[in-house]
């Protein structure tokens, strides 16, 4: 009772009175200052170390997963089919032509897919065109100049 006259006493208006009951308390406000650090902590570990851990696990299954003739791509931009599997840390990898290398298990970014090559076909076709267009430009030029 005499906190509250004490209180009642020094407050001129009945606004000072309600500032003083909406104050908030020492916990409050620690929790209110730590509700946007621990939100960007969840949003750092949803967005940067879950799809790290994701694609850290599908690159340990997929060099677990590897056999003799699958086609790989080394992190130096190799690229060959499995020709042995020495050990649990080192491949054989036949690049063509006789060539072959070791390396290590670790350093293979991905297996790869041979594509096929009939595209080739495809791009000559539009390439004769132009050709074509071209040469027919030259000799009108060439007729107009003899004229």
């Amino acid at each position: 009772m005499l906190i509250s006259k004490a209180h009642a006493a020094l407050a001129e208006t009945s606004e000072e009175l309600i500032d003083l009951a909406n104050v908030p308390t020492p916990m409050e406000a620690f929790l209110w200052n730590m509700g946007p650090i621990v939100l960007l902590v969840i949003l750092f570990y949803v967005l940067l170390i879950m799809p790290q851990q994701r694609r850290f696990k599908e690159h340990s299954d997929m060099l677990s997963d590897l056999k003799k003739g699958d086609r790989v791509v080394t992190g130096g931009g190799l690229v060959g089919k499995i020709d042995t599997l020495i050990d649990d840390k080192e491949v054989l990898i036949d690049l063509g032509n006789g060539t072959k290398v070791t390396a290590l298990r670790s350093m293979i970014q991905g297996k790869t897919e041979l594509k096929p090559v009939a595209s080739d076909t495809k791009k000559a076709a539009p390439k004769k065109k132009a050709e074509a267009k071209t040469a027919s430009k030259t000799k009108t030029t060439k007729d107009t100049k003899k004229a």
